[in-house]
């Protein structure tokens, strides 16, 4: 790899870290290229980014981005995106499905060095869909009640009538 290649990877991936609040890293050891190519889907459907870079090269980027350096040793595989439940999940739900394969390793969370529990963590969390169903759903409560209690006046008042 020419130094021009290398600075280019580094001004891209510096770019990227920088409007992530989520930085997943994790060991791909054994992954086949059609694995690797699901992985990739997995993350484009939840607009999450995956690229495998050298451990150097991330670290730098992850430095220039002003963001809490952590240790980075192995083979990885980096998965980044503008919110922090997008990359935990697709990260989780990959290592779910490839147990043997692939495991989540550390991760940078909203600038912080985070562990592979606090990312399991995140990933456990609702996503923004989730949570206004349930915000939703605890606004109608009182309507829904009182709708129910209303129609079981009225079958009751026509029992009574009847």
């Amino acid at each position: 790899m020419t130094r021009t290649q290398k600075q280019e990877i580094l001004s891209f991936l510096e770019s990227e870290f920088k409007e992530s609040n989520a930085i997943v890293v994790c060991d791909y050891r054994g992954l086949t290229h059609r694995e690797l190519e699901d992985l990739r889907k997995m993350a484009k459907d939840s607009d999450s980014k995956v690229q495998v870079a050298k451990n150097t090269l991330v670290g730098i980027a992850i430095k220039n981005a002003g963001l809490e350096s952590i240790e980075l040793t192995g083979t990885n595989i980096f998965i980044w995106s503008p919110d922090q439940l997008s990359a935990c999940k697709v990260a989780d739900k990959f290592a779910g499905m490839k147990k043997d394969k692939f495991t989540i390793k550390s991760g940078v969370l909203e600038g912080k060095a985070a562990n592979a529990d606090m990312v399991n963590a995140f990933a456990k969390l609702p996503g923004r869909e989730e949570l206004l169903g349930m915000l939703l759903s605890v606004w109608t409560a009182p309507a829904r009640n009182l709708a129910t209690g209303l129609d079981n006046l009225r079958a009751k008042k026509e029992e009574e009538a009847a």
